[in-house]
């Protein structure tokens, strides 16, 4: 499947026998020679960009950061390579509004005892005063994220480091955090809390029954995944208690990787994944002490099995918790009040929907905004809580009263608040991202808090694109990060609310010029109408010599499901991966369908509840029909399709329903059947399989299989613990029993993100672009 590389494997499978190709690569990357009469070669200025690209990381952006703000903004740290020692970093402050620099954490202060080099900065946090810094370094992957690792703790008046955590193994510590007082640190270790008093070293355990299957203060498999629940602890504001989730897992459906490849006889990984309809784990809150002691479980109503427990935060005077309770179908979403002393609760407000509602902030951690998901607002936070809520069929900022639970609306506009960015209590504002006028960009709005008046942009109208903003605690500056489809990210430093560039903190300079010669391809948004009155965006990348005179074949890029976009003025290297593509002769689009989750109100987004896959299909082969009627260029007899995961599913539902339009698909880790993917996320859009048969019957693809017209290949990670490896191979028995042939790659050991190992991200690219090539003939031809 891969041009000008190793040899490839390509199996083939039909209903009277399974035939194995073995066929030998023609050359080796480095000396890939174009053979211009095979149809699937790949041109060699395509491999060397796809090599650059997914080999030697050469279009990667520079970053700046981690950054954080010191005294509410007068000044910032960030961490910056070492002048003095190679491959050392180091920690350096600058002011804000002067640019004036200092060396504040110097590499040579990281170096500990006895050692060779610097300790690696993966993250770095503050104490309450300033005066100490916790160094967090050495980390492993856990899932998706490095979130186990070892904690340093640097005194910056003295400069004396000293390694946390006592006697425990190495890179075992997680989630370390001061306490609001300073004079201690907790953390988590195989399934416990514990709590190191800084100025004696103790440490003591807070919870002591914590096992593979009784996890304290971290989270289970699924509930990390889909509602961003890692860091599963919080230290009260007075110091004194810590509040933590608990997530029993017996009874939970485990799941067995097969590893044969990792030593002589295989290996297996075992874990917690509950299917839909199957049983959660059960999910309890307890609260104890700083000093030890037993745990006081809040008294949450109901089955713990039929519950979430979104977040758990403390009142600022340390009376209360409170938690986010969401019922199993998440379409009540019940914000509790915990006594600590008691364990009861109140509840202090309700959002509900009759499809499912969005939890607040539920990628708060995930974007290392830290522990806190509720903003209060008045003077010791006594006027209310701010709340993003669909009530009134847009995603809409609420204040929620303290005294009586009631929402009042802020945001007046009829637009979506895509983020809440910062409050400005001095000044009356709230801060967010919206574009109700274009759903592909992201701008930065504001809107007063007592809800007068309309919000009004903050970002200049000749800066198209979209726009991230980490903006201080004063309200006066902003870290503000700038892209478009065709320009990679710049950062810089500005002031507000008039947003003057202050300084650029991040040009990209290098990587700019780089990416221009390969974006030659013509790029253009599209608005393309479907049935029922619909409109969606899309984008259409043409080839570099592009004649309108000639009919090109075209390649859709689809996802289409409410967990993400594909349509956005933003930079990714997937754009380049487009171009290259393009440049073969191709054109390459994409559409948004409904369902996905586009800043357009409410009912675009929930359309697709209880048939996920359906709907999505069902416009994505009108949208690139309605094109090719607009497009005298597009030839749709040459048309293919291919997505990764979610995409991966209706590229299948692509070439099951839709006829025989597309000649090629290329499926990679799709979800073939949705009755076997995780309860959170699936339950969420379609609800209980129990309660809704047809619903799940018709959104799986495997059910739809004997429609299979044209090539198809599927890729799949048998390490894949998110969309499991096993859904693919019911759909290749499926397949099989069915006497349909198809093309099918399976990566040992690979994980749903099918990036590990050396080669492997070239591979699968030039996989599929060599694939595509094969089938779907590319180049112009005349009308």
């Amino acid at each position: 499947m891969r041009s000008s590389a190793s040899p490839r494997l390509l199996v083939h499978f039909c209903s009277i026998a399974i035939v194995a190709l073995v066929v030998a690569s023609r050359a080796t990357v480095a000396s890939a020679q174009y053979v211009a009469n095979d149809p699937g070669q790949i041109s060699p200025q395509t491999v060397a960009v796809l090599s650059d690209l997914f080999e030697k990381s050469a279009y990667r952006l520079k970053s700046f950061g981690p950054a954080r703000w010191i005294d509410r903004g007068a000044r910032y740290s960030t961490v910056e390579p070492s002048k003095d020692l190679p491959n050392g970093r180091e920690i350096i402050e600058y002011d804000t509004a002067t640019a004036a620099r200092k060396v504040l954490v110097s590499a040579a202060t990281l170096l500990p005892a006895g050692a060779k080099t610097p300790l690696s900065i993966d993250d770095y946090v503050w104490s309450p005063d300033n005066k100490q810094m916790l160094i967090f370094t050495n980390t492993k992957k856990v899932w998706r994220l490095n979130t186990r690792g070892d904690y340093w703790l640097l005194d910056l008046p003295t400069g004396k480091l000293r390694k946390l955590g006592g006697d425990g193994p190495e890179s075992s510590m997680m989630f370390a955090k001061f306490s609001p007082d300073g004079k201690s640190i907790g953390f988590v270790r195989a399934s416990n809390i514990y709590v190191q008093n800084l100025a004696t070293d103790r440490v003591q355990p807070l919870t002591t029954d914590g096992t593979a299957s009784l996890i304290n203060g971290t989270s289970d498999w699924v509930n990390e995944e889909e509602l961003a629940i890692r860091d599963a602890w919080r230290w009260s504001p007075d110091s004194k208690s810590i509040a933590y989730w608990q997530f029993d897992t017996t009874g939970v459906g485990q799941f067995t990787l097969i590893n044969d490849t990792a030593q002589e006889y295989p290996t297996t990984t075992v874990y917690t994944y509950p299917q839909p309809g199957t049983t959660n784990s059960a999910v309890h809150v307890g609260i104890v002490s700083a000093q030890g002691g037993a745990t006081k479980w809040v008294n949450l109503p109901g089955d713990p099995r039929q519950h979430y427990v979104a977040s758990v935060e403390w009142l600022e005077d340390s009376s209360a918790v409170l938690l986010q309770y969401l019922n199993r179908l998440q379409n009540t979403n019940q914000v509790l009040r915990a006594d600590p002393e008691t364990g009861d609760v109140q509840t202090f407000f309700e959002d509900k929907d009759k499809r499912w509602v969005d939890v607040r902030d539920r990628f708060a951690q995930s974007r290392g905004a830290g522990n806190s998901s509720v903003r209060w607002i008045g003077k010791d936070r006594s006027q209310g809580m701010l709340w993003l809520s669909e009530r009134d069929g847009w995603r809409h900022a609420y204040l929620i009263s303290r005294t009586t639970g009631e929402p009042q609306l802020i945001t007046r506009f009829e637009g979506d608040v895509m983020e809440e960015t910062a409050v400005d209590e001095a000044r009356g504002w709230l801060y967010f991202t919206a574009s109700p006028e274009n759903a592909t960009q992201r701008y930065l709005y504001r809107a007063k808090l007592d809800g007068s008046g309309r919000p009004e942009r903050v970002t200049p109208s000749d800066q198209p694109g979209s726009h991230d903003y980490n903006i201080s605690p004063n309200g006066e500056w902003a870290f503000h990060y700038h892209s478009t489809f065709n320009q990679p990210t710049v950062t810089d430093l500005i002031h507000l609310p008039d947003h003057k560039q202050v300084r650029v903190l991040e040009a990209n300079t290098e990587i700019i010029a780089k990416v221009q010669p390969l974006l030659v391809a013509t790029a253009e948004f599209v608005s393309v109408p479907v049935s029922n009155h619909v409109t969606l965006d899309g984008y259409m990348i043409k080839p570099a010599n592009f004649d309108p005179q000639k009919k090109y074949p075209v390649l859709v890029f689809v996802y289409g499901e409410p967990a993400s976009t594909t349509v956005n003025d933003r930079w990714s290297n997937q754009r380049l991966f487009h171009a290259a593509i393009a440049n073969e002769g191709y054109i390459v689009v994409s559409f948004d369908n409904q369902g996905t989750p586009a800043p357009k109100g409410s009912e675009w987004r929930k359309a697709v509840y209880g048939s996920v896959g359906v709907l999505s299909a069902a416009q994505q082969a009108d949208a690139i029909r309605e094109l090719s009627r607009q497009h005298s260029y597009i030839d749709l007899s040459r048309l293919a399709v291919y997505g990764h995961s979610g995409g991966g599913s209706n590229t299948l539902n692509l070439m099951f329903r839709s006829n025989g339009l597309f000649k090629a698909g290329i499926a990679s880790s799709p979800v073939a059947d949705e009755s076997h993917y995780d309860t959170i996320y699936q339950e969420r859009y379609m609800g209980l399989p129990q309660e809704n048969v047809q619903g799940y019957h018709d959104g799986s693809p495997i059910n739809f299989a004997a429609g299979l017209q044209g090539h198809l290949l599927i890729i799949h990670g048998s390490g894949d613990d998110n969309v499991h490896y096993q859904g693919t191979e019911l759909l290749i028995n499926k397949l099989i029993e069915l006497g349909k042939q198809f093309d099918f790659v399976e990566y040992p050991n690979r994980t749903h993100s099918l990036s590990e190992g050396k080669g492997t991200s070239l591979h699968v690219n030039t996989t599929m672009l060599r694939y595509l090539k094969e089938h779907v003939p590319a180049g112009g031809v005349s009308q």
